[in-house]
């Protein structure tokens, strides 16, 4: 079986300041990539914000599938059957962000044990995305990867550029 393969960026020009945020997904021979803009933002936002899009996409599809098939309760369990592969198919996304993947591999069951806060008793920043993102993990169930940015990874490259991309045409048409 085929895996997704995800990789996403984010960024902003100041930070904060203006930002934007991409994804490129891959699936077999599928390429699907997206981009933001957000006016006012910050750097650490924009790298949550691409992986919530992007695993978002991904629930709204497969969320999609599955009402299909309930809709058509006598026949679900073949419907079940003929269910494109990419339904039950493995994320494994990649983030250049060690924030995001310390986050959540690391660091949000301790946040969410403590009410939301940090180890100093601050609460978390960005706790909205957080909840967004850690529900659509525990949705769908992928791994997270690390990888250097600016390194030569053309997904990651690409995620660069699109981000790149929005934030300059963002500032242009402010």
């Amino acid at each position: 079986m085929s895996k997704i393969i995800v990789h996403t960026d984010g960024g902003c020009s100041g930070n904060p300041g203006p930002g934007a945020w991409a994804y490129v997904m891959r699936y077999d021979s599928r390429l699907r990539e997206a981009s933001g803009f957000q006016a006012a933002t910050t750097n650490n936002r924009m790298e949550l914000q691409a992986v919530i899009e992007a695993l978002g996409y991904l629930a709204s599809r497969r969320r999609r599938v599955a009402a299909k098939r309930s809709a058509s309760s006598p026949d679900a369990v073949k419907r079940e059957k003929a269910d494109p592969e990419w339904i039950s198919a493995h994320i494994a996304v990649f983030t250049d962000s060690t924030y995001v993947k310390n986050g959540i591999t690391v660091w949000l069951p301790s946040w969410k044990a403590r009410g939301w806060k940090t180890t100093n008793k601050k609460p978390v920043k960005n706790q909205e995305l957080w909840e967004q993102l850690d529900a659509l993990v525990q949705e769908l169930k992928p791994s997270f990867h690390w990888v250097e940015g600016h390194a030569g990874e053309p997904d990651n490259e690409r995620c660069d550029s699109l981000a790149r991309a929005e934030m300059d045409k963002g500032i242009m048409t402010r």
